[in-house]
């Protein structure tokens, strides 16, 4: 669980009849006790579903800290569930919904982060392999070309059942990032960035249906023969290289995919 980089003065109470921390547990770091107050005003309806979050400059002065500690206290408010972050429009309150089901919403590649921050890979296969026959239909790749495939069951933070079966296909030149990944949490093309001085600026995305196989039914605890949907993401940096293709199973019953669309005046 990440910590502040530096110590801060304990959240004051509310002064000037603005609202301030309550139960305050001097053992949990700023950012939990932030996240704590907030999480009990959205649940007693000081601020309803639909409404927005004050900014973060407005919630660093009214909680007495850092800009740092409040985007971790929003970030777990986002994993739980009870609020959604955009650019540039604020954090909104969101309905709550049923633990066995999970709703993916999808504006931009910063998104995407978010998907993946909420939650955990765990990984049972990390190897080089050759691209041939159905693979290379499945990922879109070129035959005969070796990529570092990584294979896994995605899992939500607070949960227990698999939310995918994910398959990530890691350009060869990237290939070294694999060392890092059981001990790395949310998603890996920001590794490779990092790493690499790379930048992805495009990420090509189709959505198929399909059938779950027995081994997808024994992982993600379904039915074999059940309905699912197959989500592959390709990942492009700015030389219009492919940096990694993901693909990523769900359970039908499971998995709504959210899109905004707007029109664009000439």
């Amino acid at each position: 669980m990440p910590l502040d980089p530096a110590p801060e003065p304990a959240v004051q109470n509310a002064t000037s009849g603005a609202r301030g921390v309550a139960s305050v547990k001097n053992g949990d770091p700023l950012y939990v006790q932030v996240a704590r107050t907030l999480k009990d005003e959205i649940v007693s309806g000081v601020y309803p579903v639909g409404s927005l979050i004050p900014t973060e400059d407005i919630l660093c002065g009214r909680f007495s800290v850092s800009r740092y500690t409040v985007r971790e206290a929003l970030r777990r408010l986002r994993d739980d569930g009870l609020v959604s972050s955009r650019q540039g429009a604020g954090t909104r309150v969101e309905p709550s919904r049923s633990r066995d089901s999970y709703i993916h919403e999808v504006m931009s590649i910063n998104d995407l982060m978010d998907f993946a921050a909420g939650t955990r890979l765990e990984i049972d296969t990390i190897r080089m392999t050759r691209i041939e026959g159905k693979r290379a239909l499945r990922t879109g790749l070129h035959t005969r070309e070796e990529w570092l495939e990584v294979r896994g069951y995605r899992h939500a933070e607070t949960a227990g059942s698999g939310i995918c079966r994910t398959e990530y296909y890691i350009n060869r030149a990237f290939a070294s990032v694999g060392r890092l990944l059981q001990r790395h949490t949310g998603p890996i093309f920001p590794l490779i960035e990092d790493m690499f001085g790379q930048n992805i600026v495009e990420v090509r995305q189709e959505i198929t249906a399909t059938l779950v196989t027995p081994d997808l039914a024994e992982g993600l605890g379904i039915l074999e023969g059940s309905a699912a949907l197959e989500v592959r993401r390709c990942y492009i940096t700015t030389e219009g290289l492919i940096a990694q293709v993901t693909i990523n199973t769900h359970p039908a019953s499971r998995f709504r995919h959210s899109m905004t669309m707007r029109r664009v005046k000439n």
